[in-house]
């Protein structure tokens, strides 16, 4: 029985790590943008070890090497990480940490990290995809931030490995689940593209993603505006506040705790 309760926990460790070890090898190209961009080697890690927002940096890069300021590239940078304040709110209760570890655990807030732990069952499996995703792609990213700072002489555009479409690669293919669920999924992942696309014309790198979320919120306040079944979705909601769950006996064993 042991073995049985164990596994979601093992199976979120295999999957974090995997994943942080193919998405972390993207460091490589960050690292050469950035020596390309005019950003020394000290000053490449010392971002991915601080930062440690991937996208967010090479938007930074991308700003420093097109001739922008430090000011519009920070803001550019900030706009793109402010997502994972969003993600940061939804983690916080699953994750439960409490204290200095609380702040550590901020650091490792990602799109894969957030992704993987979203996806288990119970808050140990959580803890453990979140815990051995941020391990695996922190230490990996920033060793391939180091070498492909050193080596960003002799590997050439970073663009001409592929390593840039790694992370959304692999962010979509987690995804992927999620928009066969239902209508309202594939509706706000639409949504959210099309206000992604009509934006980036128009908008600094890095707007365009927090734009989109307006979709997941439209969605969200639906029920609000008077959705049938809401006064039945809001007594489910009250049901198991109070510890009961509205489709029967049992069935709170096999609700994950997301």
């Amino acid at each position: 029985m042991a073995d049985t309760s164990a596994e979601p926990v093992k199976r979120a460790a295999r999957d974090g790590v995997a994943l942080g070890l193919a998405v972390g090898t993207s460091g490589l190209a960050f690292g050469a943008a950035a020596v390309a961009s005019g950003l020394s080697v000290a000053q490449a890690c010392v971002l991915s070890i601080v930062a440690y927002t991937g996208a967010s940096q090479f938007a930074l890069a991308a700003a420093v090497a097109g001739g922008g300021n430090l000011i519009a590239g920070t803001a550019s940078a900030v706009l793109l990480g402010s997502r994972n304040g969003l993600y940061g709110l939804r983690l916080a209760s699953l994750l439960g940490f409490r204290g200095p570890f609380r702040l550590l655990a901020a650091l490792g807030i990602t799109d894969e990290s957030t992704a993987v732990a979203l996806g288990q069952p119970g808050r140990a499996a959580v803890r453990a995809g979140f815990l051995a995703t941020f391990a695996s792609l922190y230490l990996t990213w920033n060793a391939g931030t180091l070498a492909g700072a050193l080596g960003a002489g002799r590997l050439g555009s970073p663009n001409s490995f592929g390593l840039d479409v790694v992370g959304p690669a692999a962010f979509l293919a987690l995804l992927w689940p999620r928009l066969r669920d239902g209508r309202t999924e594939r509706a706000v992942a639409l949504a959210g593209a099309v206000i992604a696309l009509a934006a980036t014309p128009f908008c600094p790198p890095g707007l365009p993603v927090v734009l989109a979320a307006a979709a997941a919120l439209g969605a969200a306040l639906l029920p609000a505006a008077g959705a049938p079944g809401l006064g039945e979705d809001l007594g489910g909601r009250l049901s198991k506040g109070l510890g009961e769950d509205p489709r029967g006996a049992g069935a709170a064993d096999e609700r994950p705790c997301r």
